[in-house]
């Protein structure tokens, strides 16, 4: 059996019975990156596991090797932080998964997609997830043009080390845009700050931030 198990997003007790449970007593945990996860699995008491590793790196046929393991252990799959599935590779184990006839459980639990919208000031019955865009210039030149055309909210992410940049760039195509910007959420040093880009931008007092935007819809 395949357990999606949704972990932290900063704060590490953010963590549902069962997700705690379903780690504790499964044979095998597959996770993004051994750093990152070993803290917080450590500080919940989580040890004696075996363990693979399964990111943006990995080739399909380390895939489909994971999913044949899927077929005689209980494995859990996690992510860095969040929901296993958005925006990582999980969506390529559960469809392996899938067409080898292993049985597949979601666990509900933190989402920063999720959390990100529950702090939206304006009512949302419909939004467009266009999450990380490109990063290469002229790529990302004409993603950012084509999202001027789009009426409805937008959520976009990109890596931590790139906020001030994507700042600069919801200045440049959406100056009169209000938004709504989270860092760190659920951690301690959690900000959210809501109006025009500018605005926001002034409030910064950090160049590198975990980072996710919503642009209000208009």
């Amino acid at each position: 059996m395949l357990n999606l198990v949704p972990t932290p997003l900063g704060n590490a007790s953010d963590f549902t019975l069962r997700a705690l449970e379903t780690l504790k007593t499964c044979d095998l945990i597959i996770l993004e990156e051994f750093k990152e996860s070993s803290v917080w699995l450590r500080a919940h008491g989580i040890s004696g596991r075996e363990m693979e590793q399964l990111n943006e790196h990995s080739k399909p046929e380390d895939v489909k090797r994971l999913a044949q393991l899927c077929q005689s252990k209980n494995v859990a799959l996690i992510t860095d932080c969040g929901t296993p599935g958005f925006a990582d590779p999980g969506a390529d184990l559960v469809r392996a998964c899938r067409n080898l006839g292993v049985a597949i459980r979601a666990l509900p639990g933190p989402s920063s997609l999720m959390t990100l919208l529950s702090l939206s000031s304006q009512r949302l019955d419909q939004f467009v997830f266009r999450g990380f865009i490109p990063a290469e210039t002229e790529a990302r030149q004409k993603s950012l043009r084509d999202l001027q055309f789009e009426k409805k909210a937008v959520v976009l992410m990109d890596t931590p080390y790139r906020l001030m940049k994507m700042m600069d760039e919801m200045i440049e195509f959406f100056p009169q845009r209000k938004m709504l910007l989270t860092l760190d959420l659920t951690q301690d040093t959690e900000l959210v700050l809501e109006g025009k880009p500018a605005e926001i931008k002034a409030q910064i007092s950090k160049s590198k931030s975990e980072f996710m935007l919503l642009l209000y819809p208009v």
